[in-house]
């Protein structure tokens, strides 16, 4: 594969490996998507939030503050990290929900910001290209990440929706929260996502622009399809005939 321009190939320099990214804010149910579309399509699926969540509780557990650029790139060039069966994996742990909170997301939003963090971890995202495809999701997939992608999605919604959707989700897990303070953290986290100096949130040249504020999850992945069918006829043609294809997840290479 040639990493260092986010070019789509096979590492045997074979027929190009077919990629979809989805970029957006925190909480449009961008993951929700991926997942969805790599199980329909039988491709592997990459969440790449999952690893700045990672990197930010492995940076707790190993006492390394947030703010230490060198000393988080040092813990992500060696973060031992694996998705098996819909599980994200450290060092063969189960992660479970600890990844999922909002302390999880507000450290991975802070050790995101960081140059050397960022290109630690742009290698092994590109590595998890391979056949039949891949579905990456995250905020950079398709600016920097896989900038050659043929199909490029960005799914955004507005602060408020997204504040409720996980006011819900909180809500349903037993936590209790505060729909204004939810809002706010989800602005900030928007405001600091789109102003870092390295890979800011934007939507990508060429991308698909869905707005999911007034629209469900099956609304979404419908209009997703919509694409997928337009940029890949051929491997969706493939999809369809084989009835029992499933989605794989990324592992490490």
């Amino acid at each position: 594969m040639t990493a260092d321009n986010g070019a789509e190939a096979q590492p045997d320099g074979g027929a190009a490996v077919p990629v979809i990214t989805i970029d957006g804010p925190s909480g449009t149910g961008k993951g929700t998507l991926a997942a969805r579309l790599a199980a329909h399509l039988g491709w592997y699926c990459l969440d790449s939030g999952a690893l700045y969540r990672v990197l930010g509780l492995a940076a707790g557990r190993d006492g390394i503050d947030l703010d230490d650029e060198t000393a988080l790139a040092g813990l992500a060039a060696n973060l031992g990290i694996g998705f098996a069966a819909g599980r994200v994996l450290l060092e063969g742990e189960d992660l479970g929900d600890l990844i999922r909170t909002e302390t999880a997301g507000l450290a991975a939003s802070r050790v995101a910001v960081h140059p050397m963090v960022r290109a630690a971890l742009l290698d092994w995202q590109r590595r998890q290209v391979r056949p039949p495809g891949l579905v990456a999701d995250g905020r950079d997939m398709g600016t920097l990440v896989f900038s050659r992608a043929r199909l490029k999605v960005f799914l955004d919604a507005s602060a408020q929706e997204r504040a409720e959707r996980r006011y819900k989700q909180l809500m349903k897990k037993g936590f209790n929260v505060n729909l204004p303070l939810l809002v706010e953290a989800v602005r900030q986290r928007d405001a600091r996502d789109r102003d870092r100096p390295v890979a800011p949130l934007r939507a990508a040249a060429g991308a698909v622009l869905v707005d999911s504020t007034a629209m469900s999850a099956d609304d979404v992945f419908e209009r997703v399809l919509e694409e997928v069918r337009r940029v890949f006829p051929d491997q969706f043609h493939q999809v369809a005939a084989d009835a029992n294809g499933g989605g794989l997840e990324a592992v490490p290479g």
